[in-house]
């Protein structure tokens, strides 16, 4: 009994001891990512009228913007530099996270996963260049045009809109890489996504319709059409992932 007791005590204590080795170097991640993206902020914060001047090139610069409240421009430059210096740590950002689930995994997917970092930071740069170059300049012309009404563009306005749309596109083109990787880590597979493909595309235009806040349906469909052929993609990224652990 008492050799039992002691058993579970010292598993207990193995249990705790290994918790706090995860929060530890958990936490070390998460400042060494927090302390780049502060950086990174900074930084982007020094250049922030060029940044501004070119992320108004969808409306035609930065002169056709009109203040209305005093802090307002105040708040466009630190909502653009936050952006900015996100998309300049996100290299930074995927390095941590992969470096924090590396050491748990199998050597295999450790080597699955230390391939797909460039992926990662390349997708999420495609759907940024994808929300600048095409949705942005068709959605603006739509929202500022809407029944005639002639629309003063604040910068408040201009910058949370165009700044939220670049992120979550940014983000939402990372789903074929991740599906892949959950494939090659037989957490999902590609007759279940292929099974399951007419709520998918249920999901994205959900999706379309929440990252694009306009009514416009042919504005939607710029972002629902690449949605779900970044499914089907992920879908054949899958299958590949199979055929290669099989």
């Amino acid at each position: 009994m008492n050799d039992k007791t002691e058993s579970n005590t010292t598993s207990l204590g193995e249990f705790f001891n290994a918790m706090e080795e995860h929060i530890t170097e958990l936490r070390k991640r998460l400042l060494i990512s927090v302390a780049g993206l502060v950086a990174a902020v900074i930084i982007s914060f020094f250049f922030s009228e060029p940044i501004m001047n070119f992320l108004c090139r969808p409306i035609g610069g930065l002169n056709n913007l009109t203040a209305i409240e005093i802090t307002e421009n105040v708040s466009s430059v630190f909502d653009v530099a936050l952006l900015a210096g996100f998309i300049l740590a996100f290299p930074l950002i995927a390095y941590e996270a992969f470096a924090f689930i590396l050491p748990g995994l199998e050597t295999n997917e450790k080597a699955v996963l230390s391939r797909f970092l460039p992926p990662v930071i390349l997708f999420f740069l495609a759907g940024v260049c994808f929300a600048f170059f095409i949705v942005l300049p068709a959605a603006i012309p739509f929202l500022t045009s809407f029944m005639g009404i002639k629309t003063e563009i604040r910068p408040s306005d201009y910058i949370s809109f165009s700044t939220n749309l670049i992120f979550w596109i940014g983000i939402v083109f990372e789903m074929p890489v991740i599906i892949y990787i959950a494939a090659r880590l037989r957490i999902i597979d590609s007759q279940k996504l292929l099974k399951n493909w007419r709520q998918a595309v249920v999901v994205c235009a959900v999706l379309a319709m929440l990252i694009t806040p306009t009514v416009d349906p042919v504005n939607m469909l710029l972002l629902m059409v690449p949605l779900i052929a970044l499914y089907f993609l992920s879908i054949l990224g899958a299958k590949l992932a199979e055929n290669n652990y099989k």
